[in-house]
């Protein structure tokens, strides 16, 4: 089993192909990356079941975002993967792995897909193809997903790539765009000695 890594998870940036899918990380001096991550993470769905640290408004907001995902990176605590299609390039959503604890082999997943994309499993896809490359390539022991209670299609992606439901967590999520107050969010897990389910 590898090692989890010590340093930085983009040097080299890893690409990650499969399921008709290109993963590569996020780049923030990419305008047409900047401009995809703040249509991703303004668009109402993506609101309505998440609230950012940063409440991204404009290309600024974004722009800082998005570095802070890849300073992540850099740092050897997350990992932000811009989804696109494998043939066309097209970005069509984001995976990554965040909060990676080195000591406990730990990490959390969140995904989230353009509006254009919907409806074609890809999230499913890129979340099964971003946790065999975590467990087998990142030496991940335990992958946590967390999504608001009531969002009933994250919930099925997770139960679909394995992730066991564990429990609710009581007031562990923000209110849709607000910091201020905070709702209740199931939690799912996947441990790398799990049964790896069918793509």
């Amino acid at each position: 089993m590898a090692d989890i890594r010590e340093t930085s998870l983009v040097d080299p940036a890893p690409v990650l192909s499969g399921h008709g899918l290109r993963l590569r990380v996020w780049d923030p001096e990419s305008e047409a990356d900047v401009e995809t991550w703040l249509r991703g993470r303004t668009e109402p769905e993506f609101r309505r079941w998440n609230t950012p640290l940063i409440l991204e408004e404009g290309l600024a907001d974004a722009r800082e975002s998005l570095t802070a995902h890849v300073r992540n990176a850099v740092d050897g605590t997350g990992l932000p993967f811009c989804v696109t299609d494998e043939a066309t390039g097209a970005i069509l959503g984001h995976v990554g792995i965040g909060t990676i604890s080195r000591p406990l082999r730990t990490g959390r997943v969140g995904y989230w897909v353009l509006p254009e994309a919907r409806g074609r499993g890809v999230a499913t896809r890129a979340l099964l193809l971003t946790v065999d490359w975590a467990f087998a390539e990142l030496g991940m022991h335990r992958l946590e997903l967390g999504h608001a209670l009531g969002h009933d299609a994250s919930c099925r992606i997770a139960e679909r790539c394995g992730f066991t439901y564990e429990g609710t967590l009581r007031g562990a999520m923000w209110e849709a765009d607000r910091h201020d107050a905070f709702r209740d969010c199931h939690l799912h897990a996947r441990l790398a000695t799990d049964p790896r389910p069918e793509a």
